[in-house]
């Protein structure tokens, strides 16, 4: 299937999807949010500011599973540019630079949370040593009530 198809296709798919609101509708929302989150590392990065308190390149450095410095750079800036962080720099010495959310990138916290919720349910055997399925309040230590 060449682009033009793809293309094609998947207007007809968000033609399903909206019905007579498709006029309203400039690209499917659903791959808009995965534009600006699906690249390699960022919700790993978001996750780290999230559950982890990071706010740091080097502490991204070390705790994003296999990120290099260069690529870490690239999505810091993206992830900026989209809105869903700010970088603040601190005139000290040596210059120390920090990273923290916005309300757009806190706001991606519950669709993490269903992702994790989704693979926790349906794939078990892949994020758990026994296999066993488990929510995010119990991986959390939540009670419920």
């Amino acid at each position: 299937m060449d682009k033009i198809e793809q293309e094609k296709e998947a207007l007809s798919i968000v033609r399903q999807m909206y019905g007579k609101n498709i006029d309203l509708v400039k690209q499917c929302p659903i791959h808009n949010t995965f534009r600006i989150v699906g690249k390699k590392f960022t919700v790993l990065i978001l996750r780290n500011m999230m559950y982890f308190g990071q706010s740091r390149f080097n502490q991204f450095l070390d705790s994003v599973e296999g990120i290099n410095p260069k690529t870490l750079s690239a999505r810091l800036r993206e992830m900026e540019k989209d809105g869903l962080i700010e970088r603040k720099v601190f005139h000290e010495t040596p210059v120390r630079v920090e990273y923290t959310l916005t309300e757009k990138g806190k706001a991606l916290r519950p669709i993490l949370e269903q992702m994790a919720e989704y693979s926790m349910r349906f794939n078990p055997a892949d994020i758990f040593i026994d296999g066993k399925p488990r929510t995010m309040r119990e991986i959390l230590g939540q009670t419920t009530g």
